[in-house]
């Protein structure tokens, strides 16, 4: 990912208001970011603990969503959980239910979308063995570190195409 200044950032919001858009707190160290090392850039609101956000490119456009994280109690350190979109393997704790408000007229109305999500939002950095998680290890794939980041890419789009989706449509 080429690095992003925050005016772009705060543009590329798709479900939220410019005013909410301009009052979203930004990464610390926005420019010493590992760029090179993110497919995506997703961060957690360290005065809101409850909000997140993430900014992809989707079809050469940056597309930033607002996310929330339900209030939970305290979580086990025996169970362990898997990111939907990266796949890797955490600690319960490491792993949190984000819910995106959906762009336009259905996102107003209320309807929502979640997916449970690397709680740090760190995803590309877990692919590439960046950063560990608190399990001991990676779970052994047989994938090439290239595929695991096209899962991932695939997966996060996944989740985006449902923030854009205005009506539901049945399971067929």
């Amino acid at each position: 990912m080429e690095p992003l200044s925050d005016k772009e950032i705060r543009a590329s919001f798709v479900n939220c208001s410019k005013g909410e858009a301009s009052r979203i707190s930004l990464p610390r160290g926005l420019a010493e970011l590992p760029w090179a090392d993110l497919d995506f850039l997703g961060w957690r609101d360290p005065g809101a603990p409850d909000r997140g956000y993430v900014v992809a490119e989707r079809a050469g456009k940056l597309v930033g969503v607002t996310l929330r994280v339900p209030q939970s109690g305290p979580r086990s350190m025996m169970k362990s959980s898997i990111c939907s979109i990266c796949l890797t393997g955490h600690v319960a704790s490491g792993v949190s239910l984000l819910a995106a408000r959906k762009v336009g007229a259905a996102g107003r109305d209320g309807n929502t979308v979640g997916a449970y999500m690397c709680a740090d939002l760190a995803c590309p950095l877990y692919v590439r063995g960046k950063r560990k998680p608190l399990l001991t290890a990676r779970y052994q794939e047989s994938l090439t570190e290239e595929e695991r980041l096209t899962r991932m890419a695939v997966n996060l789009d996944d989740f985006l195409d449902k923030v854009f989706r205005t009506a539901d449509v049945p399971a067929a």
